[in-house]
């Protein structure tokens, strides 16, 4: 068989069954979901838009809620790795070594909203504070957030691949977490909350919500995302798209 009519006989029928083989993905992504009940709406809603949000964008989106998927024989499959609401507390010492290796050997992390629930407000009696996230996340310990309102994001850094693409300000509804300090002299602020645009529980006043610690090669931190419906917030759809791509690129 010559090589067109093998192209015809095999290859074709192949790729129509199998459509995955046919895309060629820029690299893999994890998506780890939180079980928590606060953040039921936002899970349900996120698998359908990351699985959009890959296959438009070229990178393949593995979604789940099973942190026992954080080992080092697992992590080797992928690029990034999206921590969406899942609080670092919430997973056990062994997957906590993992991601933290993961992230020391240069892939990506993208933390979302409650990623970033550093401090030991939450942990349970006799737990392990894992200090290294905390560095990781500049030095900050998160604090109780204010009520969920609309307030302004202003991009402060449009030179930074993940937030160039942003306008100078949008609005989004979301619970505007706050930390004890400003985690500025450790990191890369990308953007600040506009505390003059909602009702803080604390005023922080340098009060940076978007922000990497270029200490790591591709961390970015995104502390808004509470809600389904920043989904439909197109700023912020930028904003993930280009934060993930950015996390995932050579």
């Amino acid at each position: 068989m010559d090589k067109l009519k093998y192209f015809i006989a095999v290859l074709i029928p192949l790729l129509l069954e199998n459509p995955t083989i046919a895309q060629q993905y820029k690299f893999k992504a994890l998506v780890l979901i939180s079980r928590s009940d606060d953040h039921s709406r936002m899970m349900t809603a996120a698998k359908p838009f990351f699985e959009k949000l890959g296959k438009d964008n070229q990178f393949k989106v593995d979604y789940t809620d099973d942190s026992s998927k954080i080992n080092d024989e697992n992590l080797k499959n992928y690029e990034v790795f999206v921590m969406l609401q899942l609080a670092p507390f919430d997973i056990s010492y062994s997957q906590q070594a993992a991601l933290q290796k993961f992230v020391e050997e240069g892939k990506g992390w993208v933390g979302i909203h409650g990623a970033g629930l550093t401090g030991t407000e939450f942990l349970a009696k006799n737990t392990k504070y894992w200090q290294w996230f905390e560095d990781f996340m500049g030095g900050v310990v998160y604090s109780p957030h204010p009520a969920y309102q609309k307030g302004t994001v202003v991009v402060e850094d449009r030179k930074h691949p993940a937030t160039k693409n942003l306008p100078a300000k949008f609005e989004i509804s979301d619970e505007w977490y706050e930390f004890n300090k400003s985690p500025r002299p450790n990191v890369r602020v990308l953007a600040t909350a506009d505390e003059s645009s909602y009702k803080q529980n604390k005023p922080m006043g340098d009060h940076p919500i978007i922000w990497t610690n270029e200490r790591y090669r591709r961390m970015i931190y995104i502390g808004i995302g509470h809600d389904p419906s920043v989904f439909s917030n197109q700023s912020y759809v930028i904003l993930l798209r280009d934060a993930i791509l950015w996390a995932g690129s050579k």
